[in-house]
């Protein structure tokens, strides 16, 4: 199963990276998107909690490595101001560009492109 990282500009400036243990997480954000706090925080613990199922249903457990991304993300998310924004700023390895595709970001719900087990 892929592993990711997910680095994000919080408010404040700080800038963190946040592991996922599946590629998932490019179904529910885009680098070089601002979110607003509570849209990059719902969007992060679903991708998460799937990436969680992922792993628990591949190898019988579900990944604490998710879980404990997704609390430091709550966590974060819980210290920002309403309204404040953040950025995600790369994500690691990215998707494949497709041929053609000359899309640029977007912060819609992006559908769902990957098939892990």
């Amino acid at each position: 199963m892929p592993e990711m990282s997910v680095t994000v500009r919080w408010a404040d400036g700080r800038v963190e990276e946040h592991y996922s243990p599946s590629l998932v997480m490019h179904d529910y954000l885009r680098p070089g998107v601002t979110y607003t706090v509570d849209d990059f925080a719902w969007r992060a613990r679903t991708g998460l909690d799937e990436a969680g199922e992922r792993v628990r249903a591949k190898y019988g457990f579900y990944c604490t490595s998710a879980a404990e991304s997704a609390n430091r993300i709550a966590e974060l998310a819980a210290a920002c101001a309403p309204g404040a924004t953040i950025e995600v700023l790369a994500m690691e390895p990215p998707l494949p560009r497709a041929s053609g595709d000359s899309s640029t970001t977007s912060a819609s719900p992006p559908s769902p492109q990957l098939q892990e087990p």
